[in-house]
């Protein structure tokens, strides 16, 4: 039945209820109209309105909902959908919907892999321009200084050495923005070394104190999962150090229930979740590139990010 003859229908009902009332209770009308008969119209208005109005509210139900999930609806969390029930007008509109959302899922993964595969060859093409143009050139500065102030006498001596500190610091600096923009530890020893360089350079590059939880006999993943855990754990860290104002962080990567676990907790003050901003949207694109899930929990005593990834071996 269309939307148009069932609150058609729904509005004859109630109308012709009222007029069989009308027709064979014992119920007149005098003119002028006394106090009696008068409530009893208005109680069998009001009676009307309202049994009117609880199924209209009952018809239009379905289409309250798909208003609510189309305001509310996130592609980054996939999988919301509205139950299908019977058939209609509504009916089919919330499958269209359904439809529509599958679609538009599928292609925001597929946009979100092309972007972040771009991403990280962008990357590798920065870095390797870092360490092959500025990496050489500031350590061809960095020797030539070395050999200036070997030879300079008092009080040139001490500027140039100060000179080359400042360039050695420099120097220092760029092969970490090498190393965060291409983790060759990771491409070389796996996640699990990797994982352990990034925390042990977070830890002595921020001050905050790293404990480290990694399950032994993890299961084979393939490059672009770890590649993601390891974005995942970076931009995590990155967050707890620049707005979490916490003073421990604990990272921790296990294996159970046929599902590895990258978890990254502090004990900061928590990141207010309803304020996403761009560092934890790129960890859910992220999550969808490898059919990942993205779930963060904040509160007073700290926040954790917690990513949980499908056993390869389960699903083969």
């Amino acid at each position: 039945m269309s939307l148009f003859w069932r609150i058609f229908a729904l509005n004859a009902l109630v109308l012709g209820s009222a007029t069989a009332l009308l027709l064979w209770a014992p119920v007149t009308v005098s003119v002028p109209v006394v106090l009696t008969e008068a409530v009893i119209l208005v109680g069998g208005l009001a009676v009307m309105l309202v049994a009117n109005a609880a199924l209209l509210r009952i018809g239009l139900a379905p289409v309250a909902r798909l208003k609510k999930l189309m305001t509310t609806v996130d592609l980054l969390r996939p999988g919301q959908r509205l139950p299908e029930r019977g058939r209609g007008e509504i009916s089919e509109l919330i499958r269209t919907f359904n439809a529509m959302l599958e679609r538009l899922e599928h292609e925001r993964a597929a946009s979100s892999a092309r972007v972040l595969i771009a991403q990280e060859a962008e990357r590798r093409r920065v870095a390797q321009e870092l360490h092959d143009e500025v990496g050489q050139t500031m350590t061809a500065i960095l020797l030539s200084l070395k050999r200036s102030s070997d030879e300079a006498a008092e009080p040139l001596r001490g500027e140039l050495q100060q000179a080359q500190e400042i360039t050695r610091a420099s120097l220092d600096e760029v092969r970490r923005l090498v190393r965060r923009l291409r983790p060759g530890v990771l491409e070389d020893l796996g996640l699990v070394s990797a994982l352990t360089s990034l925390t042990t350079e977070f830890s002595t590059h921020t001050g905050l104190r790293v404990l480290r939880a990694f399950d032994p006999g993890l299961p084979s993943l393939d490059p672009q999962t770890e590649l993601v855990l390891y974005r995942v754990a970076q931009e995590a860290l990155t967050n707890a150090a620049r707005h979490a104002e916490a003073g421990r962080v604990e990272v921790s990567l296990r294996h159970a229930d046929g599902t590895v676990v990258l978890a990254v907790t502090d004990d900061g003050h928590g990141c207010g979740v309803a304020r996403e901003g761009a560092g934890i949207r790129g960890m859910r694109e992220r999550a969808l590139l490898i059919g990942a899930t993205l779930d963060i929990t904040s509160a007073p005593s700290g926040t954790q990010i917690r990513l949980t990834v499908p056993d390869p071996r389960k699903q083969s």
